[in-house]
């Protein structure tokens, strides 16, 4: 899970209110954590989306005389004693933005919001070949990255491909096609598929390229 910081806006003289954006792997736990959170801070609320709709409180936080008051305890969304917001299992329905309500004890309250990034855990690609044995200077060959990811990357003989004049990449990058196939082009040919999070290698596939 990685993290970065979203900046609130606050009353002058007061420090920086500011709250973590996060990119995590679907179903694993996400906390957003608060910095500078006021000390007069009487209230807390959590929103879903970009409101401050009643409509959308996803949990709340209340403070009297030292007395905490959570909503919503022990559901998917739990707010911590501290503000911070904590969400279990996340999928890729949360992601978007959230929106932080605090209310302070001289009636003013502040307002920030941040974004949460959910990726889905990347397969291991699967690579296809149109054919694995080819004559030199005569036939041509598509590969094929079959993956639920969108960045791909191609490898020769675990090195990253170095792009010929004779290679050329679909516009997503999921399949390459090699015209006409050279001596040279010959060797195990890997796809690496990666989000943000995480990334997958596909199993080599060998490429072998005969002599007119």
């Amino acid at each position: 899970m990685s993290v970065s910081l979203l900046n609130f806006w606050s009353q002058p003289a007061t420090a920086q209110l500011t709250v973590e954006s996060i990119n995590a792997l679907e179903g694993t736990d996400v906390l957003l954590r608060i910095r500078n959170k006021p000390p007069n801070a009487i209230g807390l609320i959590w929103y879903k989306g970009n409101t401050t709709d009643s409509n959308r409180v996803i949990a709340f936080l209340t403070v009297i005389r030292r007395i905490h008051t959570r909503g919503l305890p022990d559901g998917p969304v739990i707010i911590n004693y501290d503000g911070s917001l904590m969400l279990k299992k996340v999928t890729m329905k949360d992601a978007g933005i959230y929106t932080l309500l605090v209310r302070l004890q001289d009636c003013k309250t502040m307002t920030g919001r941040t974004r949460v990034n959910v990726y889905p855990l990347v397969s291991v690609p699967t690579l296809l070949a149109s054919n694995t044995t080819v004559t030199e200077n005569k036939d041509a060959v598509v590969m094929t990255c079959d993956t639920n990811a969108h960045a791909i990357h191609w490898l020769l003989n675990g090195t990253s491909l170095m792009l010929t004049e004779r290679m050329k990449l679909s516009r997503d990058h999921r399949n390459l096609i090699i015209d006409p196939v050279q001596r040279e082009d010959a060797g195990d040919y890997q796809c690496k598929a990666s989000n943000p999070m995480n990334s997958a290698t596909s199993v080599s596939l060998a490429l072998d390229v005969k002599l007119e």
